[in-house]
């Protein structure tokens, strides 16, 4: 399981409320209906808000994708 800092969940917490409530906009300005784009949408702001969030994980998949055909 990935290790979030104090400060990420609480951001996360934050987003997922305002996606119950319904208040959730994604950048574009549309409102936000699946609880995966919510997530997504508070881990990004966890991480420009400087908070500790895992890496992504798709550039490392691809890595060792590469390594293992040669």
């Amino acid at each position: 399981m990935a290790k979030y800092s104090k400060k990420a969940e609480d951001k996360i917490h934050k987003v997922l409320h305002e996606f119950k409530e319904g208040d959730l906009k994604s950048s574009s300005g549309r409102q936000v209906t699946s609880r995966k784009q919510a997530i997504a949408i508070g881990i990004s702001e966890a991480r420009e808000s400087g908070a500790k969030v895992p890496a992504k994980k798709t550039a490392r998949k691809k890595a060792t994708a590469r390594k293992s055909t040669r």
